[in-house]
């Protein structure tokens, strides 16, 4: 066949405009009406970016002008016209018929002769470049895809490992009917896009070996919170569809792209996916491709390597610069990478301008807060930072959805392009598999609902008809509780706002709230607690991990293996994730100050860790007994103590997240600050080297008194208003019997706080706040102001209405 319509060829050329094929060099961004925002970018990226180190398959696409000659040459406007002259998408059956017959009528009728000997002729210069039958990926690319404000993606159909020419016909002829897709004539129709005037263009690409490898989807904006400073990248083995489609739990890796292009390797979060299914050439069946399972020894690996994770950062730095300049305006890109098993080497095989965060409306906050929680039924993967709720509807296949009713959660397995008219209609999503960049995810985000991914079980824990609430508002982790919950949506303007002379900062401790509370406005972090890291992500007593072939718990033992299966040094379990949550808060805020307090565990807190009781003494009050600076340079801690070094010098060195400021907690002499220091030093940690400043938590009557000599050791300050006023009162504030004499106003606490201000600021030092009081009452906020304190670290939630009193204690209206 691929002969006879060789023997036909032609050599006369044609202008551009009026080629049925052309090669993927040839074509640029420029080109999108010509062949697609797809093939558009492919074009670009070869011929721009492949000299800047960016590799990208070679292939060729059918043109515009192919599609619309195969419709005029065949009379079929008249008939589609036809078909949908009582279109109704938001009648499912309906719409289910229309496209039915516009796909029929388009695959019933012949390719003409001439674009079938055009696709032949590009594909044989392919297989003289790969090999006789050269497998391809066949795509289709809408003309007016990939426009910043609308993302067609997803809407056609892909073919993979397609070979020959009868093949590769068949597979150009139905990605041409495939413009008629339920899924795209619904979102056309929703749009405002006539049915007519779209046309669509067909790339083939020189398939990479994903099947032997992995591959994936990367963003080089943060999904959720529209954070524009870190590359997304998903892994998982095989075959890319399985994590578009989100039919696998994908890994998940950030990369923070500031000290990444000046030469570090900010690797801030490795996230292990199940990766249970992989998708592969079917070699021996009739299918092009057929899914198979993965050896559990290869799910409990990382898919890539932290090399590769740092060049496909890179890349994506690359490509977002590019189209930034093409473009003039911010460009986030959504990228699909796959990894050749034979070659071993990256590949780019898509990119899109991403078409969510990059149109959000910047100016105002919308903060979601449940005001009532219940029974949690499921975790999963939150998209979306919002609540939604209703009676959920269970549904596992496209034939259900008519069943599907506006207002209802849905809950399915996954989902693909074919349920995108009911996902409108829905007040949240829920799926058992796929990650943050799934189908389910992107859709989720572009309609502006909720949804909750990869969380297992959801179709067989929930039923259609139950009550239920999806929160995606607390954090990376989402929940899905029982009943419908009372919650409150927060619309906060960010225009307009004063700029105060004291430094406005924030308490974060939980990693994955960062990114999305930079847009509060900020200056900084005055305190990033170790403690949530620990006691939430690491979950394990530092000496168990040093010392795990003498635990003597077994249970303990058993679940400390694993959590850190990956892990032959147990002990590097902890200095990966503890330099991954603090160096996400510290990349969240760069290259604002981040101040870290180092951990502030009492021992029976640490000995709730697992492993922690056998190393842990039992005291009558840990309140004031073996915490903070007094652990660090003790024989018994001190091998702890150096794993938090460690992993700080890592946040420093390695990702380059130099604004991390380190703090030292409970150090109740001068003398003790120096050895604390001595013992950070003995790790790489040297006070003023590369700019290291170390600060000691002010929140003992001893720091206030001798405030003077602390100076002379530390850099700065920060009030612990907590601590100092417990230790001033005398209270336990532990003990609800004495609860009520609790107050931070009170005269004493205040008088402290007036001359460890007045002191550290006579000795040249910062000193600044992080306590609860200021977030409490912003009558100890103005207080604050009066006697000059430099800055006031609030909770997140109380940031706005105290930065409007500091604006007036400034101002003098109180």
């Amino acid at each position: 066949m691929l002969e006879t319509l060789l023997n036909q060829e032609s050599d006369r050329p044609v202008p551009k405009e009026q080629a049925l094929v052309l090669p993927f060099n040839a074509v640029g961004i420029a080109d999108i009406s010509l062949v697609g925002g797809k093939n558009a970018s492919l074009g670009e990226m070869i011929q721009q970016l492949s000299p800047k180190g960016v590799k990208v398959p070679t292939g060729f696409a059918t043109t515009a002008y192919a599609y619309r000659y195969f419709i005029a040459k065949a009379g079929l406007e008249p008939k589609l016209r036809k078909i949908f002259a009582d279109l109704d998408v938001e009648d499912v059956n309906n719409l289910r018929l229309r496209g039915k017959k516009a796909r029929y009528l388009m695959l019933e009728t012949a390719f003409p002769l001439e674009l079938q000997q055009a696709i032949a002729q590009s594909y044989q210069a392919l297989c003289q470049e790969y090999g006789n039958d050269t497998d391809v990926a066949v795509r289709s690319s809408a003309t007016a895809e990939d426009l910043p404000d609308a993302s067609f993606a997803g809407q056609q159909e892909t073919y993979l490992n397609v070979h020959g020419i009868k093949s590769l016909l068949e597979s150009c002829h139905k990605c041409f009917a495939s413009i008629f897709t339920d899924r795209a004539i619904s979102y056309r129709q929703n749009r405002g896009f006539d049915h007519l005037n779209i046309a669509l263009s067909v790339g083939v690409q020189k398939m990479v070996r994903s099947d032997l490898a992995a591959s994936g989807v990367m963003f080089s904006i943060d999904t959720e919170t529209g954070f524009k400073d870190a590359a997304l990248i998903t892994a998982a083995y095989g075959l890319g569809e399985t994590v578009v489609q989100g039919a696998v739990n994908p890994d998940e890796y950030l990369v923070f792209k500031p000290t990444l292009k000046q030469g570090y390797r900010p690797i801030i979060k490795k996230s292990l996916g199940s990766k249970e299914i992989k998708m592969v050439y079917d070699l021996e069946g009739m299918k092009l491709t057929k899914n198979v399972s993965v050896p559990p020894s290869e799910r409990s690996q990382y898919a890539l390597n932290d090399q590769e994770i740092l060049q496909l950062a890179q890349w994506a730095c690359v490509i977002e610069e590019h189209y930034t300049q093409v473009h003039e305006i911010d460009s986030p890109m959504d990228i699909e990478w796959a990894k050749d098993g034979l070659t071993h080497e990256l590949f780019i095989v898509q990119a899109r301008p991403e078409t969510v965060q990059s149109q959000k409306v910047k100016n105002v906050l919308s903060n979601y807060h449940l005001q009532e929680k219940s029974q949690v039924l499921l975790t999963g993967r939150s998209v979306g930072e919002m609540i939604g709720q209703g009676k959920a509807r269970v549904i596992f296949d496209v034939p259900q959805i008519h069943q599907f009713q506006p207002g209802e959660v849905l809950v399915t397995n996954r989902t693909d392009p074919d349920w995108e008219p009911i996902m409108k209609r829905a007040s949240a999503i829920v799926t058992d598999s796929g990650g943050r960049t799934c189908h389910a995810a992107i859709i989720a985000r572009e309609m502006g609902i909720p949804a909750l991914v990869g969380c297992g079980n959801a179709t067989t824990v929930l039923t259609t008809g139950q009550e239920i609430t999806v929160s995606c508002a607390e954090g990376e982790t989402g929940k899905v509780y029982q009943g419908l919950l009372p919650y409150q949506v927060q619309q906060i303007p960010l225009e307009n706002l004063p700029r105060t002379r004291t430094k406005i900062m924030m308490n974060v401790g939980n990693p994955e709230e960062a990114f999305g509370l930079t847009a509060i406005p900020n200056d900084g972090v005055g305190l990033a607690r170790m403690e949530f890291i620990i006691a939430n992500h690491i979950k394990i007593h530092p000496l168990a991990l040093l010392h795990f072939d003498q635990l003597e718990d077994e249970l303990a033992r058993y679940k400390i293996a694993e959590l850190t299966a990956q892990y032959e040094n147990k002990a590097l379990f902890f200095v990966d994730k503890l330099a991954q949550g603090i160096g996400t808060i510290a990349a969240a805020f760069y290259p604002k100050p981040v101040i870290v307090r180092l951990s502030d565990f009492k021992s029976n807190e640490y000995a709730n860790l697992l492993g922690g009781k056998q190393f842990e003494p039992k005291e009558e009050n840990p309140m004031l007994g073996w915490r903070g600076a007094s652990r660090y340079y003790d024989q018994r801690y001190r091998e702890g103590f150096a794993l938090e070094c460690q992993a700080m010098k890592r946040v420093r060195d390695e990702m380059g997240l130099t604004n991390m400021i380190l703090m030292v907690p409970f150090c109740r002499t001068p003398e003790e600050g120096q050895r604390v220091l001595a013992e950070m030093a003995k790790h790489g940690l040297v006070r003023e080297e590369n700019g290291l400043q170390v600060y000691v938590m002010c929140e003992l009557p001893s720091n206030v008194m001798l405030a003077d000599e602390f100076s002379q050791v530390f850099d700065g300050f920060s009030i612990g208003s907590n601590d100092l006023t417990q230790l001033t009162l005398g209270l336990d504030r532990d003990s609800a019997l004495v609860a009520h004499l609790f107050d931070e106003r009170n005269a004493a606490v205040k008088r402290m706080i007036v001359k460890a201000i007045a002191t550290v600021k006579q000795h040249g030092r910062k000193i600044g706040i992080c306590g609860q009081a200021p977030s409490d009452y912003p009558e100890f906020a103005r207080f604050l102001v009066e006697e000059g304190i430099d800055s006031i670290s609030l909770n997140p939630d109380s940031v706005l209405k105290t930065l409007l009193e500091i604006a007036a204690a400034e101002a003098g209206n109180h």
